[in-house]
């Protein structure tokens, strides 16, 4: 039996261990945290603030590249940004505090803050414009806004601006981005509250959060240590486009600190501006009428890092790019603010959340035999029916979506592979009792995802031949409305796609009309109709479709 003496100095013993064993280890997380944004924010251009967050507790923040090009200013940790979509996080939680107080319910119709709205007959509801599935066209995707609108013009003015366009969708069946749902939710608040937006953020947000370095973006304020905003242009970086805040408005105009947005996650998660049923309701994907569920709740995108589940959002504005996102089961928070829209920090956020929680910094090599790669090989389908090829080459294994280019593996432990280019992701094959592999699980930063191996045929790289008077048929311009416009040339018997942003790609034949390109995993098949005239092009990629009229 131990004394209590004793059983004290065990425990001290083992905490000073366990302190001392997580200090070893955020010293090499630091180190190599450092090396990744130094590699990717150079001291002479546009930088970055970051701060990360583990159990409650800031284990980094740090500041890369310059403030400002023209003054020669590098950046500091206390530098105020344009946190641009981010800011969405906001309204939601105005509106859920509107919710707890009785000034509203998520199910109202809009038109009941909104009298004059037109809804074209359809019902929308406050919690369709929470969740992006209003129906309601997406102003900022219009062409430019701004040459349209007064600068000094008012958020009823820009209302007015979108109000009357067609719906996109019946609200509630589809999921689409739009700051035009958000947008309104912030003129409703202002309707409700009887104060304007910035009055209620002031009141309700930054003070009760100790945030006193955020604001309502402003261009007249002197905002001490406000960073320049940058874009990359043809000669290199360049100012970004001046912009009208009330164009943004709630639904991204909000300028912060890494260290306030700290306080933000804070003030949110320990339940000081919401109650914790409120906000859980906040970080549940919300489902469309079908009983699909979306990876958005209110004014939160939920996802995975790996396989943890993950609270994040981003933002993208002229001259600035933010992400900040939260690993609820490890406690770990990360943000990162950059000031040239070049660099959308999704990524390493993820990364660096990812390795914050845990996951190895890098992965050594072993050798396999032939034989056990072999057993590998495959063709491999998940539920979106896009295929992943698995081949064996010179003895070394390869990996590829559907026709796209081939990554080559590298094994780290029995059955697990990492990708050569991409040693954050990785491969692990699952095999049935009888010792065949069955499955394999891609763990990407963006979640793991579960592919089946099939029987087929691993294709032919180069496809098949066409007769070129079919090929000729298929000549011409093809446009995805609002989205992008192409055309199909013909050069030498082949085919060729090509766009006004991009070289021609040659596209190779599964079928006499269906081709596909080797520089990715796009396919395309062809439509005619009765007369077997070309109508029109399918277009498949990552699980999405989308179709391109034949217009010439």
């Amino acid at each position: 039996m131990y004394s209590i003496k004793q059983t004290l100095i065990l425990a001290f013993v083992l905490l000073f261990n366990l302190t001392y064993a997580q200090q070893k280890d955020d010293t090499q997380l630091i180190t190599y945290v450092d090396k990744i944004l130094s590699e990717q924010f150079k001291t002479d251009e546009p930088g970055a603030t970051v701060l990360v967050s583990r159990s409650g507790q800031v284990i980094y923040k740090k500041a890369f590249g310059m403030a400002n090009l023209e003054s020669n200013t590098p950046m500091q940790v206390d530098n105020v940004f344009w946190i641009a979509s981010i800011g969405k996080e906001f309204t939601a939680v105005v509106i859920l505090q509107l919710v707890e107080q009785g000034k509203l319910n998520l199910q109202d119709e809009i038109t009941k803050y909104i009298p004059d709205y037109p809804t074209q007959g359809y019902k929308i509801t406050i919690e369709h414009l929470l969740t992006h599935t209003s129906g309601i066209h997406n102003f900022s995707g219009m062409e430019d806004p701004e040459k349209k609108l007064a600068f000094d013009c008012t958020p009823t003015e820009v209302i007015d601006f979108f109000k009357n366009m067609p719906m996109r969708f019946p609200p509630g069946t589809k999921w689409e981005y739009s700051n035009s749902g958000y947008f309104l939710l912030g003129y409703i608040i202002e309707k409700i509250s009887g104060k304007t937006y910035e009055e209620y953020l002031e009141e309700n947000i930054f003070k009760p959060a100790g945030m006193t370095n955020s604001l309502f973006a402003s261009n007249k304020k002197i905002v001490k240590n406000r960073v320049g905003s940058y874009s990359f242009g043809n000669n290199g970086f360049e100012n970004s486009r001046f912009l009208n805040m009330t164009h943004v408005y709630s639904a991204g105009a909000i300028q912060s600190t890494v260290g306030d947005f700290f306080k933000w996650h804070q003030a949110v998660h320990s339940y000081k501006l919401l109650k914790k049923e409120t906000l859980d309701k906040a970080f549940t994907r919300y489902k469309l009428t079908d009983g699909t569920e979306v990876d958005y709740g209110y004014g939160r995108r939920l996802g995975y890092v790996y396989d943890s589940p993950s609270i994040w959002h981003g933002g993208s504005i002229e001259g600035f790019g933010t992400t900040e996102i939260y690993l609820p089961k490890e406690d770990v928070f990360v943000v990162v603010f950059s000031n040239c829209d070049c660099n959308y920090p999704k990524d390493i956020a993820t990364r660096l959340a990812a390795l914050t929680s845990g996951r190895p910094y890098e992965y050594k090599e072993i050798s396999v035999e032939n034989t056990t790669l072999k057993g590998y090989t495959g063709v491999y389908e998940n539920q979106k029916g896009l295929q992943r090829i698995i081949t064996l080459l010179d003895n070394k294994l390869f990996s590829q979506l559907g026709r796209g280019p081939k990554s080559l593996l590298k094994a780290y432990q029995k059955d697990k592979f990492f990708f050569d280019t991409d040693p954050m992701q990785t491969i692990a094959f699952s095999k049935n009792k009888n010792g065949k592999v069955e499955k394999l699980i891609a763990e990407k930063l963006t979640g793991n995802e579960v592919w089946n191996k099939t029987n087929k045929a691993i294709p032919d790289t180069n496809g098949i031949k066409v007769d070129k008077k079919i090929l000729i048929t298929y000549v011409g311009e093809y446009e995805i409305p609002s989205v992008m416009a192409f055309s199909i040339i013909m050069e030498q018997d082949n085919l060729f796609l090509q766009t006004s942003e991009q070289d021609k790609l040659q596209m190779f034949a599964d079928s006499e009309t269906k081709f596909f390109l080797k520089v990715n995993d796009a396919q395309f098949e062809i439509v005619k109709d009765e007369f077997g005239k070309v109508t029109k092009v399918i277009l498949k990629q990552g699980g999405k479709e989308a179709e391109a009229k034949k217009i010439k």
